[in-house]
């Protein structure tokens, strides 16, 4: 689908936001943006704004607003929206669609039974929202556990796909070699430094679909070096007994995405083909014990380090959603569940990348010098573990 120039029309000028929402607490903070609950006047909805200054984008202003002009056009019932944008003379506002059920792990480890069949599922919605995106030209580059998020605190809710600080338009014949992603989900040949495209989504859904399955990483070494030379290899296992009970469908289906060669390796299409997604050979075995364990054994520094209470996160927004209260929590920046994370991309390939630590100490460049999105908050875009 040609993406084209829309002039830009998205746009809605303003000479203060307020007049339209009424800002509540600020759900996080940067160095280069703040984003803020606010309340729809007039529809009493609840979102996330993301308060640019434009001095943040001094000298990027064009390639900026081109990635944010596609990204406003991609609707899926997936994909965590931008659904507005105002401008005021001293800042760009971003209305985001507000996202409160939480982390996929969360849910996971809190459910009392899980099975194949909902991993499955979940993976199912994830690849509709990958094809999705590449029919666009899109490629994500970041797809991770910590980019799944639940639509609401329902127990049949939807997952969404979030965090576009990586992602990348394709033009017509070009390729993409820029080293970027997080390290346990990035392909081969990323790593490799060798041209790559679309095929390396595929890959980190197939690594999301084997700890979906078994609640641990397929490649893990202390040592990024180590690291590298196994997800180089393409060297995992489908280690006893964490996997004896799983089928092999769900093996075959993983060997197909997490396959070495990306000329070979599945599509988003092919995989939804696969009888694991599109049949019916996702076992119904509780493998909930197993799973969570693993899970907070082996990703308990990603989310559980956080020294604030996500429950009592989620019992806020439920009341500022009943409309029974408007007081305000700590300015603390949060991790989800009221994550808000932003669909954005990067301006470009050769920005600058030096480091500039955020509120919260930790670091907004691209690890190796590779690229880095200055319009990225540190709490929707920074992770434990370091990246490529």
């Amino acid at each position: 689908m040609p993406l084209g120039d829309d002039g830009h029309s998205w746009k809605k000028k303003t000479s203060d936001v307020k007049e339209n929402f009424n800002f509540k607490e600020i759900l996080g903070t940067g160095a280069f943006s703040e984003v803020v609950l606010a309340e729809e006047k007039r529809t009493q909805k609840l979102v996330a704004i993301k308060c640019i200054p434009k001095k943040a984008l001094e000298g990027k202003e064009n390639s900026i607003e081109n990635e944010i002009a596609v990204l406003h056009k991609l609707k899926h019932a997936n994909i965590v929206s931008l659904e507005d944008i105002f401008e005021s003379k001293s800042h760009l506002y971003l209305v985001m669609q507000l996202v409160s059920g939480g982390e996929l792990f969360d849910r996971i480890v809190e459910k009392g039974f899980y099975t194949e069949k909902d991993a499955s599922k979940l993976i199912q919605q994830i690849l509709d929202a990958v094809k999705y995106l590449h029919d666009m030209g899109i490629v994500h580059r970041d797809l991770k556990p910590e980019n799944l998020l639940y639509y609401s605190m329902e127990e049949d809710s939807k997952i969404m796909i979030s965090d576009f600080g990586l992602s990348k338009i394709e033009g017509s014949g070009s390729v993409m070699s820029t080293a970027c992603g997080t390290p346990g989900y990035v392909a081969p040949e990323v790593l490799a430094q060798k041209p790559y495209s679309k095929a390396v989504d595929c890959w980190s859904i197939g690594v999301i679909a084997y700890i979906l399955l078994c609640g641990y990483p397929p490649f893990y070494d202390e040592n990024d070096a180590k690291l590298f030379e196994q997800i180089l290899k393409a060297e995992y296992e489908f280690d006893s007994p964490y996997w004896d009970d799983i089928s092999d469908s769900a093996k075959d289906f993983i060997v197909h995405l997490m396959e070495k060669d990306p000329r070979i390796r599945y599509t988003c299409d092919q995989a939804l083909q696969h009888p694991w997604i599109a049949g019916d050979t996702a076992l119904d075995k509780n493998i909930h014990e197993s799973v969570s364990a693993q899970i907070r054994k082996n990703f308990a520094k990603s989310k559980w380090r956080q020294a604030f209470n996500a429950t009592s996160v989620v019992r806020h927004m439920r009341r500022l959603q009943l409309g029974t209260s408007q007081e305000s929590t700590s300015q603390t920046t949060l991790s989800s569940p009221l994550r808000a994370h932003l669909l954005l991309s990067e301006a470009t390939e050769t920005e600058d990348t030096t480091e500039s630590p955020c509120e919260g100490g930790c670091s907004q460049s691209a690890d190796g010098g590779a690229e880095r999105d200055h319009l990225s908050n540190c709490t929707y875009r920074c992770h434990p573990t370091s990246r490529v």
